[in-house]
Order: structure tokens, then sequence, then C-alpha cells
């Protein structure tokens, strides 16, 4: 989303955090033609954009969970000759309205900026695990990995609003291999199932089983059969 008012990188990355996420983060192309679609009737000469150098030295995208992250394989589309840390003081990026490349500059300089909306999305069909994964992979990006107790705090909140018992979230068992992943290819590290549900040794009986969230008590994970229909949360980034 587009914000038309001047602001410095640090009163933007606030403001995006109070009403949407975050400021907007570029991880490939086809977000930076995303970014620039976005922006395409703006008058403005440029924008910010969620990435900043910090205390580390190393250019860090901003999270709305407060936190900063950096991609193996980052993308950049920066201008030429950028980042040249003029004065040594340049530690916000902004982006050219005209052709989409990157600049570092003072993160005092007030400019308009970009917003991205929610992370999760809980869409209110009923659909079965694979036709949940499809839809979420067609319109946003993917089923939800939940694999942090921040994205579980996040989950928790949009579950209250679901209306079936139980929501789908990115979670599969493989019978053949007897163990469960996410579909995103994130790692379980962090776990929240009920007791007695994500063990292993699953009832492939009638079929592969894939994981849900609770909608109510303490939102925990539970393996159910793939071709029940629940509502489901997909990930828009």
């Amino acid at each position: 989303m587009s914000v038309n008012e001047s602001k410095t990188w640090t009163e933007a990355q606030s403001y995006c955090r109070e009403t949407h996420a975050d400021l907007a983060t570029i991880n490939n192309m086809e977000e930076m033609k995303n970014l620039n679609i976005t922006r395409k009737d703006k008058t403005t000469s440029s924008v910010w954009i969620g990435l900043n150098r910090g205390n580390t030295g190393r250019w860090l995208w901003s999270l709305a969970d407060g936190g900063l992250y950096s991609e193996g394989d980052e993308y950049r589309n920066w201008r030429s000759g950028e980042p040249n840390n003029d004065k040594g003081r340049e530690f916000c990026v902004g982006m050219y309205q005209s052709n989409g490349t990157w600049f570092d500059i003072s993160c005092e300089t007030s400019y308009t900026f970009v917003c991205y909306n929610e992370i999760l999305v809980l869409v209110n069909l009923t659909l079965t695990w694979k036709d949940a994964l499809r839809y979420c992979r067609e319109n946003y990006v993917d089923l939800v990995s939940v694999h942090s107790e921040e994205v579980q705090s996040w989950v928790t909140e949009l579950t209250q609003k679901a209306s079936t018992d139980h929501v789908w979230l990115g979670l599969r068992h493989t019978c053949t291999l007897n163990f469960w992943f996410w579909v995103s290819g994130e790692s379980i590290c962090y776990q929240n199932w009920a007791p007695g549900n994500g063990t292993g040794g699953e009832d492939c009986g009638s079929g592969e089983r894939s994981g849900a969230v609770g909608s109510s008590g303490g939102q925990q994970w539970v393996s159910l059969p793939q071709n029940q229909q629940l509502n489901f949360i997909c990930s828009t980034y």
C-alpha cells in the first residue's frame, strides 16, 4: 500500500507497523514488479523501502515483529554507483520512482513510502487441504508455515475468527517416509502439537494426513485427514 505522507525512514517504519505490517520488503524481481505497479500512478520522485544498514553494517530488511533479516541469496536493485554512503551517514534505502532502482541516503530525509499488508490472511472458505494449498498458491504465496512463537501468535489471533473448529496449516505428513514437513520447505524447529498428535506413526489407511490448528482453546496443532474441509491461513509474503 502506498502512503502519500512524507516521513523519515523511522517514522515511516513506525507508521507501517501500526497500520499494516511493515515497510515494503523486496525479495525477487516479481515482488519488484508488483511494487512498481503499486506505485505507477504516483508523482513523487522517490519512496522509502524497508531496507537499512543498522548497527551491523549489513543491509537488512525490517520485519513486523521488530526483527531484521537478510536472506542468503539477497535480491538487490541498486542504482549504478550505489550504495555509496556519502559522508558516512547513509544508512537507509530509498527507491527511484522512474526506474525502481535503489539508493542509500540519510534516514532523516523525508519521503513518501510503501507498506506491505498483513503477512497472514485467514480464508473463510471451507476446502480440503490440497484445495486450500492450491488456493493460497494461486492467490497469495503459500499455506502458512508456523516456524516461531511470533508466527504462532499471529495464527492464534486469526483462528479466533474462523468458522470451522480447526484451520489448515501448511503442515504435511508423508506416509512413505513417516515424517512431518512444512510445504514451504522450512524446517520444523518450533512445534505446538496437541498431546497425541505429530508423533509420527500416523494412520495412513485413509490417505495422507495434514496439519491444522484449533480455532479455540490453546490453538494447538492436530493431525487430520486431508479431505476434511476447513478454513485455512495463507501467507502473503
